[in-house]
């Protein structure tokens, strides 16, 4: 006799089970193979300032350069308002899936949440995913002003306390809070005028209503024809556009080395992975001599910063201007 081959019976319920298994397996290596593609639809930049400002003008060369090296249209979305707190909200509740991002001075989440009531908390509800770019202030006398220098300032408005006034765009920007930085740093007090707006508070720096200013590289023209005097620039190093102006550091007077960083923020939640993409994406965009050549039009050095990077540039602002706007009792009305 011929022995019989060896047949095992499998119950119909195992074989479907381990069919089942095998199926959503698969579909798990794929999906990790194969991640969903982003982004899959257009992208839209929420900027919190109005058109042609600073802020906008960056997100509209820089989100053309991402348009096309994502492959997808990038539209700027202006919500201005508050300081950039309207565009804060409108960012904040939008979905996590890399399609809404927005683009700020990072003055939104270290000196806002100090200043306005009620205060948003965009440390939770905002992710930094990358700086574009940054730019010094500079400390411009109006022509009359008899001085020459930042210590020359500093003598003159000792020397009659209270007398001198300064201008910024409005309670609360950074050109307020520099402005304060730089009287608390140096030991003198000076009047503030706030306008609505850099441009108006040039105006009258330059029709010598003003004393002084820090002017957020919206000057520049004015003080190469003669028209105001540059007396020294914030921040760690000079100036590229005005390389023989002094830093105020370098004048003795330490602490008042605050710019304007810009950048680039998500939803909270939003995945590591379009993070990390984005950061790629924006890095290679700034990189480009057309990105460069626009960002140097508005006074701003492309400086790409990653997540993490920007994250610590955003805690230590955000320690220097929380205090400065509790001692010296800074509120927006």
């Amino acid at each position: 006799m011929h022995a019989s081959p060896l047949h095992t019976r499998i119950p119909r319920r195992s074989l479907l089970r381990a069919s089942a298994a095998a199926c959503l397996f698969a579909a798990a290596g794929t999906g990790l193979a194969q991640p969903h593609a982003w982004p899959s639809k257009p992208i839209r930049l929420v900027v919190g300032f109005p058109a042609g400002g600073t802020t906008d003008v960056m997100a509209r060369v820089a989100g053309a350069a991402l348009a096309r090296s994502l492959g997808q249209p990038v539209v700027v979305d202006n919500k201005p308002g508050a300081s950039g707190n309207l565009g804060v909200m409108e960012t904040s509740k939008a979905a996590p899936d890399g399609h809404t991002l927005m683009v700020a001075p990072i003055s939104v989440q270290t000196a806002n949440p100090f200043l306005f009531k009620p205060a948003l908390n965009p440390e939770r509800d905002l992710r930094p995913v990358a700086s574009l770019g940054y730019a010094q202030l500079y400390l411009v006398a109006k022509k009359s002003l008899p001085v020459q220098s930042a210590t020359d300032l500093v003598a003159l408005a000792k020397a009659a306390p209270g007398k001198l006034s300064y201008a910024s765009g409005g309670p609360g920007t950074q050109m307020h809070l520099v402005g304060e930085l730089f009287k608390q740093q140096a030991g003198f007090e000076a009047v503030h005028v706030p306008y609505r707006g850099a441009a108006p508070a040039l105006q009258d720096v330059l029709a010598g209503q003003v004393d002084y200013y820090f002017d957020p590289a919206t000057g520049f023209q004015h003080i190469r024809e003669g028209r105001a005097r540059l007396l020294a620039v914030t921040g760690t190093k000079r100036s590229a556009f005005f390389p023989e102006a002094p830093t105020l550091t370098e004048l003795g007077i330490k602490g008042v080395e605050l710019g304007n960083w810009f950048g680039v923020f998500a939803p909270a939640g939003t995945p590591n992975e379009i993070v990390n993409r984005l950061a790629g994406e924006i890095a290679k965009a700034v990189a480009l001599p057309e990105v460069k050549g626009r960002f140097a039009d508005l006074g701003a050095e492309p400086i790409v910063q990653d997540a993490a990077t920007f994250q610590q540039t955003i805690a230590a602002e955000t320690q220097l201007l929380s205090a400065l706007i509790r001692e010296r009792r800074i509120a927006v009305d």
